[in-house]
């Protein structure tokens, strides 16, 4: 028998967090016949509530940041010897680089970019060197696997990266789990419309345009509601804006849900109001249950899917104003309960719809 090959893939934790998210996902849908499975996380926190089947080993290094975590990634490494390492963000994908050339001969590290670098550097929130960081030690990764063109663009242009180091692949959406989802008993009640964003409670997620557009629907649809899922350093803030718009009972903040599925039965539209968003994983499950769509133009990745597709508004510019302006020209047009069937699903529902064809693409391109 063929040993497996071993991957390592790295979090910074398990839960609250897309790339996160997006992890587990891969986690679960590699083959266990053709590989084995570790995870590495860096801190424990969040982690009781992911599940992930036994035959994927979990491993704790007991760090409170990415920095903390050098010496024991490097012992772990040592002792489980991977095939290939893929990091799942920033931060981790950084120690992870800075390490390689301490890992075992042979080791392949791969690199999964969860956002647009430009939107990245460009935010404030990041020290002058990290522009410097990224060029240096990209250039260590086998390969950056970026989740649409638009941002493998991006990555080339900001980075100096040779475009043939650069992979596109799609996020893995969970179908199966989502469609389970639809048996689940629904948060709504009233008439609606319902309205659902999905994410971490932080500025370039937009929530405070989001809170301030509803305002503005509400004055033609009285009865519209908001579901916020997810948590956040903006919380508080949010609920200060909320009470500030006197919207009351018309929104909930409903913490962090994973997975958040059972919340997409009964309602009406999926709002993304990000200021900036690569693809949210929480945009593709919600179109994967058939959700109408409302965006923001986050990123030109997210404008290139949805621009022109039936079932979904894409705002002209990311303002409050002109989310509300979207959202009213979507809920005048759909029907009460619509549903969409994606053609973006449809072609490719091999590599989404549970198979470990794309949980796999990553490790395949590989010599």
């Amino acid at each position: 028998m063929t040993p497996r090959a071993r991957i390592l893939l790295l979090v910074s934790h398990l839960g609250n967090g897309g790339a996160e998210h997006v992890m587990a996902l891969l986690a679960r849908g590699i083959s266990q016949e053709r590989y084995e499975v570790h995870i590495g996380v860096v801190a424990a926190r969040h982690a009781a509530g992911v599940a992930l089947p036994p035959r994927i080993l979990v491993h704790t290094l007991g760090a409170g940041r990415a920095r903390a975590a050098a010496i024991p990634l490097l012992q772990l490494v040592w002792r489980i010897r991977p095939e290939v390492i893929l990091s799942g963000s920033i931060e981790v994908s950084f120690l992870a680089l800075l390490l390689r050339p301490y890992f075992p001969a042979g080791t392949s590290v791969l690199v999964r970019q969860n956002g647009m670098v430009s939107c990245a550097l460009k935010s404030g929130g990041v020290p002058r060197y990290t522009r410097l960081l990224f060029r240096l030690l990209y250039r260590r990764a086998d390969a950056i696997i970026c989740q649409t063109r638009a941002m493998a663009e991006d990555l080339a242009q900001e980075l100096r990266v040779e475009p043939e180091r650069i992979a596109v692949l799609a996020n893995p959406v969970d179908l199966e789990g989502i469609r389970a989802g639809r048996a689940l008993t629904p948060f709504w009640s009233g008439n609606g419309p319902h309205l659902l964003a999905v994410g971490r409670l932080s500025r370039e997620k937009g929530f405070d345009l989001l809170l301030e557009a509803l305002a503005c629907v509400r004055r033609y649809f009285p009865a519209a509601d908001l579901t916020i899922v997810g948590a956040g350093r903006e919380e508080a803030a949010l609920k200060e804006l909320s009470s500030q718009l006197e919207l009351g009972a018309a929104v909930r903040f409903a913490g962090y849900v994973e997975p958040p599925y059972a919340f997409y039965t009964q309602a009406t539209a999926f709002v993304l109001s990000s200021r900036y968003d690569a693809m949210p994983n929480a945009m593709l499950e919600a179109a994967a249950a058939g959700l109408p769509l409302v965006a923001t133009p986050a990123s030109g990745g997210i404008a290139e899917l949805l621009r022109g597709r039936r079932g979904a508004w894409l705002a002209p510019e990311i303002t409050a104003e002109a989310l509300a302006a979207t959202l009213l020209q979507a809920l005048k047009s759909l029907r009460h309960g619509e549903r969409i069937g994606y053609e973006f699903f449809s072609d490719g529902a091999r590599s989404l719809d549970g198979s470990t064809q794309n949980a796999c693409a990553a490790v395949q391109m590989l010599p």
